[in-house]
């Protein structure tokens, strides 16, 4: 644990920070904790919400029950946060959950596939391939609801975002930003280079559940063509 650091964020939450750097170790580690939290969370506790390398905890100081009432609530929180951590429940053996994301490649649904493979000096059929091979982790949700953070890109598709932004980009558009590629759940301006478009639903206040994807979650897409879209838009 000496890697792990502690921030109060005002008297309602609490970061646990596991370092400075993106990757698949830390990232199992955020995830861990987050699941043992949400399995077992601490009287008091509303919520934890993972990023790319902490995790941010609220809770309620008037509802928690305190352990080690020599501490301020906020030392107590972290005593139990720790105690947590060290416990034998955390495990990061746990199959993570695969999602297959149907996209509609190019023309309407992917106005800037062209774009992409020019500036690669790639075909599109190139781009679709690279793009599509690879499995993604979700390393976080944030930005709009339901808006996945891809980690697991091919280097070679990384490409700027737009100097203009979009002012309305499409729910379900699939886009690259830099070294990373993510949808968008819900209409939005945005930045990224649209080379797709998904015909699910990534995000429905209406479900108990409203976001299709979590934090930890392996994405993989598949191509479909537009009359598939378009069939699947249907239902």
């Amino acid at each position: 644990m000496e890697h792990i650091r502690f921030y109060p964020q005002g008297d309602q939450a609490i970061t646990v920070s596991f370092g400075d750097e993106i990757n698949q170790e830390l990232h199992e580690e955020i995830i861990s904790l987050t699941k043992l939290l949400d399995l077992e969370p601490f009287p008091g506790m509303i919520e934890a919400v993972p990023s790319f390398t902490a995790v941010t905890i609220y809770y309620s100081p008037f509802d928690v029950k305190r352990k080690y009432l020599n501490l301020s609530i906020y030392e107590d929180v972290v005593m139990q946060i720790k105690q947590k951590l060290q416990s034998k429940k955390v495990s990061r053996n746990d199959p993570p959950t695969i999602i297959t994301i149907p996209v509609c490649y190019g023309g309407e649904y992917g106005p800037d596939l062209t774009e992409v493979a020019r500036y690669h000096k790639l075909s599109e059929s190139d781009v679709i391939r690279l793009h599509s091979n690879h499995e993604y982790v979700v390393y976080m949700v944030g930005f709009t609801p339901g808006f996945p953070y891809l980690g697991g890109m091919s280097e070679r598709l990384a490409t700027p975002r737009k100097q203009t932004p979009r002012v309305a980009i499409p729910a379900g558009s699939v886009g690259i930003g830099g070294r990373q590629t993510g949808i968008y759940p819900l209409e939005s301006p945005g930045g990224c280079q649209i080379i797709g478009r998904t015909p699910l639903q990534l995000f429905n206040y209406n479900k108990n559940e409203p976001t299709l994807l979590k934090a930890g979650d392996i994405v993989r897409f598949k191509p479909i063509t537009a009359e598939q879209y378009d069939e699947w838009d249907g239902e």
